[in-house]
């Protein structure tokens, strides 16, 4: 049964291809009400075929997928694409090139008298006067903001983005998924996206869903997933993070660095993780580690350090003219750290 509060809920699906195995390996998650979620993962991970298998457009071998508390396939249910209320846009938009943008947009609807829902949407997604425009007269941005417009048409509950900035260049992927994001709050839809971008996930999304090998690994706010990832694979796929062994006893674990708080109890050989933004430095004439190295990026910088305790750690901070190359500094972890066992 559907968890309470969630429009989409996805439960122990399976998705096999033939021979090659499962693409989709027993995943589970919710997405609540109005929210935007990514699912977040490298390619081949399933996060497309679980999109498919959402809108309908594949049939799963086991599990079972609710949409607004309505069991739509799995244990010998099956509700067809056309009847889900979801509306999806494709990694090229799939617009139809024969048709205008007016046109394109209109397509779904099924009412004569859909030219007022048309410049509703035009609006929206800020093609006003594009209308008359065919596919190929327009940028790549412009084109997946009328797949968006095109999607929205018959006022879906659910709206599915596969990809959707992948192909556009990096300046116009920052404005365009700003853009969607408000455009998709504004329609009242509850959206999931399919993104292998750490930043595009973490910068726009509600929720993020984690997915590896088929599978949901982890589901929280963008600020859990970072700054609580549940596995080493989830730490180092997300952002950088640097991994120091270390020996846990309960709540402390003391490493090179010296004494570290956990953020949940461990017991034994670990591995500490901390992001290079979380650690702070203090020039000193003898300290903990040396600065190796200095990579300078106007607005920050990174710092590479050999630990005399053993090891390497990457810091990220502010340019400070006190911290150069071959300078001694003690090493400060802002707040409690996240830990995991080792063996």
């Amino acid at each position: 049964m559907a968890t309470n509060n969630a429009l989409i809920s996805v439960q122990d699906v399976v998705k096999r291809y033939g021979e090659i195995g499962a693409a989709v390996a027993g995943v589970s998650f919710d997405a609540p009400r109005g929210a935007l979620v990514a699912l977040l993962g490298p390619s081949g991970c399933g996060k497309t075929t679980t999109l498919r298998l959402i809108a309908g457009l594949e049939t799963p071998n086991a599990g079972s997928i609710w949409l607004e508390g309505r069991k739509v396939a799995g244990d010998g249910a099956w509700v067809p694409p056309e009847a889900r209320r979801v509306g999806m846009v494709f990694q090229d938009g799939a617009l139809f090139p024969h048709l205008t943008v007016a046109q394109n947009i209109a397509f779904p609807l099924q009412t004569r008298n859909s030219q007022t829902r048309v410049e509703e949407l035009l609006a929206l997604v800020g093609m006003m006067g594009y209308g008359a425009r065919y596919p190929h007269q327009l940028s790549g941005g412009q084109q997946q903001r009328v797949a968006l417009a095109r999607a929205l048409a018959p006022e879906p509950s659910v709206v599915l983005l596969d990809e959707p900035f992948s192909r556009l260049d990096a300046s116009l992927r920052v404005s365009l998924r700003e853009d969607v994001r408000a455009i998709v709050k504004r329609s009242g839809a509850t959206t999931l996206f399919v993104t292998h971008d750490q930043e595009e996930a973490l910068s726009i999304a509600d929720r993020v869903v984690v997915m590896f090998d088929g599978k949901a690994v982890q589901a929280g706010t963008p600020q859990e997933i970072y700054t609580r990832p549940a596995t080493r694979a989830v730490a180092t796929f997300v952002g950088d993070a640097n991994l120091l062994p270390g020996h846990a006893d309960g709540l402390v674990a003391e490493c090179a660095l010296g004494r570290m708080i956990l953020a949940t109890p461990q017991q034994g050989p670990v591995e500490i993780m901390l992001r290079p933004e979380a650690v702070e430095l203090r020039a000193v004439r003898s300290g903990r580690a040396r600065i190796a190295r200095i990579r300078y990026f106007g607005h920050d910088q990174s710092l590479h350090l050999c630990l005399h305790g053993g090891g390497e750690l990457d810091v990220r901070s502010l340019p400070r003219p006190d911290l150069r190359a071959g300078q001694e500094v003690d090493v400060f972890v802002r707040g409690v750290v996240v830990a995991y066992p080792v063996g």
